[in-house]
């Protein structure tokens, strides 16, 4: 028998309707036995404290004394209510901001004033990756973990790195593949201390390892195959609607990758609309990298649907078959969503129905470009990041997005988390840019900036400056 409030209340489930297999809190699954299918954390709402009105969170932030108010994650702890206060860990998390930015604005085709970036790239670890990991150690916590693991691209590794190396609670393990992954956040793990092991293949395999070790070892696993881990990425969304003023905007626009956002997305509004804080849920449009398209290629041309948790699952398993064949592997400059089997699948499924949504794809000419017009804004992002204002973008020219809806897009990761391709990008390198690529892809553009060589002297110093 669970042994307080929060426990009692609080449970996983399988998301598929014809299951109804509960566990404790107090438990580790990820997974139902019956179909395999991912868990939720499910809440009986009615025994939950919930404030009448979002805007009674917004006014924790001013309790500096408190660092659960000062947590964006868990000032909204009651939207995410299966730990208790003692048990939380948290390391600042979440003080991150929305901003409008009118040069997207122009460059994506909304009318000025009607384009807002949530940047997650001031993050303790610098990505969005934070808001997860803090529910997840917290879940890590509760259950007594001494060793927590993950698979990673780089951003999941480098958080888990930083809020084992800060809190001390347990060790930290990460499995990276052989393939591409930035050292901006490479260096991120090996300088917190995880036990950093490169496997040999890329993220699919690596995170098929992780998951093999933490069953035989019973080590704590922190990816987003971990429910809680999406629990804590919901808290995204609701300092959206606090940089709103509480205003349910008309877009939400976000990278695809392992696509644990699109799905803590699609949960978060499901469950406010539920609890009547919000009149209306807004659009959800999921972009892919073209060269790492499976959601595209699954929703968009073959037309996998939710269908109220009727999935066909004939068409991921012959997808995935198809894949296997023909040696296909994901190929992207936006490392963070170069994935080819995104553990969400379903969940993310079920978001894109509750949200009326959208799949596009995007290439990686259109997402550095993306990435380079945020820079000019003011904000610094990472290049999958880039890939959120390159799908507005698409989705305007398609007439999807009309140039008076409110469009939120989602900057995952800081601009230093990979410098090697930004740099290379507005040196017009491209050469180096496609050697990493692996393909004859990117060409030079306008929006790069790179550096004027100019001769130690100071009248051709000073005509550089007037050209």
């Amino acid at each position: 028998m669970s042994t307080t409030l929060h426990q009692e209340f609080a449970f996983q489930r399988s998301i598929s309707p014809t299951a109804t297999e509960q566990y404790s809190v107090d438990e580790v699954h990820h997974a139902s036995p019956e179909d395999g299918e991912l868990l939720d954390v499910v809440y009986d709402w009615d025994r939950v404290p919930v404030p009448s009105s979002l805007k009674e969170f917004g006014a924790r932030r001013a309790n500096v004394q408190n660092p659960l108010d000062v947590s964006g994650v868990w000032r909204f702890r009651e939207l995410l209510p299966f730990a208790p206060d003692e048990q939380i860990v948290t390391i600042g998390e979440g003080q991150t901001m929305l901003r409008p930015s009118d040069v997207a604005a122009k460059h994506v085709g909304v009318d000025v004033g009607n384009l807002f970036l949530q940047y997650e790239g001031l993050n303790p670890s610098g990505s969005f990756k934070d808001n997860g990991m803090t529910a997840a150690s917290t879940h890590a916590r509760m259950v007594g973990a001494k060793i927590a693991a993950c698979a990673s691209t780089g951003n999941t590794s480098a958080s888990l790195a930083i809020f084992a190396s800060a809190t001390g609670l347990f060790r930290a393990v990460v499995f990276v593949g052989s393939g591409k992954i930035a050292y901006g956040k490479l260096s991120q793990a090996l300088d917190y201390g995880a036990l950093t092991l490169q496997i040999l293949g890329d993220f699919d395999d690596a995170l098929s390892r992780v998951r093999e070790v933490c069953r035989e070892r019973n080590i704590y696993l922190c990816n987003s195959v971990n429910p809680f881990r999406l629990e804590g990425q919901k808290a995204i969304m609701y300092r959206v609607l606090e940089g709103l003023n509480w205003e349910v905007p008309d877009w939400i626009v976000v990278p695809g990758g392992n696509l644990g956002n699109s799905s803590a997305f699609g949960k978060a509004f499901m469950e406010l609309k539920e609890l009547g804080l919000i009149d209306r849920i807004p659009r959800l449009a999921v972009i892919n990298a073209a060269g790492a398209n499976t959601l595209y290629r699954l929703v968009e041309e073959d037309g996998l649907k939710w269908n109220g948790g009727d999935v066909e699952r004939s068409l991921v398993q012959k997808f995935y078959g198809d894949m296997d064949s023909e040696n296909r592997r994901a190929s992207t400059l936006a490392s963070a969503i170069e994935i080819n089997r995104p553990v969400n699948l379903t969940k993310c499924l079920r978001a894109i129905e509750v949200c009326d949504g959208v799949v596009r794809e995007v290439p990686d000419q259109a997402i550095l470009e993306g990435k380079a017009v945020v820079g000019r804004g003011g904000f610094g992002c990472e290049p999958a990041s880039g890939a959120s204002v390159a799908g507005a973008k698409l989705l305007r020219e398609q007439g999807v997005i009309a140039p008076s809806d409110r469009v939120v897009c989602i900057l995952t990761g800081h601009q230093l988390k990979d410098p090697n391709i930004t740099v290379g990008w507005h040196m017009s390198d491209t050469d180096k840019i496609n050697a990493i690529l692996g393909q004859e892809t990117i060409q030079a553009t306008p929006n790069a900036n790179g550096p004027v060589v100019v001769e130690n002297d100071l009248e051709k110093i000073i005509a550089a400056l007037e050209s």
